[in-house]
């Protein structure tokens, strides 16, 4: 057994036979592009009433063997995190507040109604798979190392309950620069057709269905030359939620910052960073409800002079224009507003290690 720094998690390691020759592997990392290449290993634990979690294990990345009633794949219990390994300077590797992602990986647990991980076992199983694939573990730029703790329903069996099986598994892609030519605004199709997500429902709940209704809603965004999609409430479809994948901010002319509030918005573990780093800027943070009209209105009069969105694999993105079937409004049409650009370097500088750690966000691996 090899036992994390957290003494109550221990794990057993059982390395790869068959690891990716070193040649192969620095030609990916110098090239990782995002979510396509995997590290030679993964984590994985099982739960079930009887035995509660056991058998964690780093061992070999390989497919995972499903019988065909395998109950996630009929009823979509199954819930996933995101979050970032990075490279510093000196050698070191750190994550980025994981014990929110941990925290928001049990919220997400309790509402599709799957087993709680503990804190330490979360981040005690990202631990442990960034320590045995150190080597992938890209540098320079804004590179990175993309994490993926993702729980599904396991068992057998065809009905409409609560898994007795399920199973927790960690996997990482190294990851390139998202905006690798430069940061670029993106242009957001206004949905008003289709809803991300329901009062009562599973939209604060990171789970896959949450995306899975969002890509056509996406189809239609890129047909109308976008490359994100904003969805309003599906009870008055006036309030404006997130995109199908980010969070958004808008920055006014008073420099007052506001992001959407809602009970069906995932909480951003990046999106409450920002809120904090905004106000170390000297910003007023508020977050309400924020109607689309106030988002029209408020840039074509210069109150909103800035937005932009934000989430794990981008940090933050500049939001050029907001486009519908009959118009359009432009925010941004060159690389992002000083606003916009500040709150992303400080983040990223403090990510990469280039400035202190005042709020003790950063949390060592290697």
């Amino acid at each position: 057994m090899t036992t994390s720094a957290d003494a109550t998690f221990s794990y057993a390691l059982e390395p790869t036979p068959s690891p990716v020759p070193e040649q192969r592997r620095a030609e990916i990392l110098a090239n990782p592009g995002f979510g396509l290449h995997f590290t030679d290993h993964m984590f994985t634990a099982e739960w079930t009433p009887e035995t509660g979690w056991a058998a964690p294990t780093v061992k070999q990345y390989g497919p995972l063997q499903l019988d065909p009633a395998t109950a996630v794949l009929h009823y979509a219990q199954e819930i996933f995190e995101g979050l970032k390994a990075y490279a510093h300077e000196d050698g070191s590797v750190w994550t980025f507040r994981p014990q929110a992602n941990a925290e928001r990986f049990q919220r997400s647990a309790h509402r599709l109604a799957l087993p709680e991980l503990p804190v330490d076992w979360f981040v005690g199983s990202i631990d442990a798979l960034v320590q045995a694939d150190r080597a992938w573990v890209p540098t320079g730029g804004e590179t990175s190392l993309y994490l993926r703790p993702f729980m599904f329903a396991s068992e057998a069996f065809l009905g409409v309950r609560p898994s007795k099986h399920v199973t927790y598994c960690v996997i990482a892609s190294p990851a390139g620069a998202y905006f690798a030519g430069g940061v670029k605004p993106v242009n957001i199709w206004l949905s008003r057709e289709y809803a991300r997500a329901g009062a009562g429902g599973t939209g604060a709940a990171k789970c896959g269905g949450n995306y899975a209704s969002s890509l056509l809603p996406q189809q239609i965004a890129a047909e109308h030359g976008c490359e994100q999609v904003v969805f309003l409430d599906s009870e008055q479809h006036t309030y404006i939620e997130e995109l199908g994948g980010m969070n958004l901010y808008f920055v006014h002319d008073d420099g007052t910052i506001v992001t959407p509030a809602s009970d069906s918005i995932l909480e951003g573990i990046t999106r409450d960073a920002i809120g904090t780093i905004a106000g170390d800027l000297g910003h007023t943070v508020e977050e309400r409800r924020f109607g689309i009209d106030e988002w029209v209105d408020g840039v074509s009069s210069g109150r909103v002079t800035e937005v932009f969105a934000c989430g794990t694999a981008a940090v933050v993105t500049p939001v050029g224009a907001l486009r519908w079937d009959d118009g359009e409004v432009v925010s941004s049409d060159g690389e992002g507003g000083k606003v916009t650009m500040a709150i992303r370097e400080a983040l990223i500088d403090l990510q990469y290690g280039r400035t202190p750690d005042t709020h003790g966000w950063m949390h060592r691996v290697a």
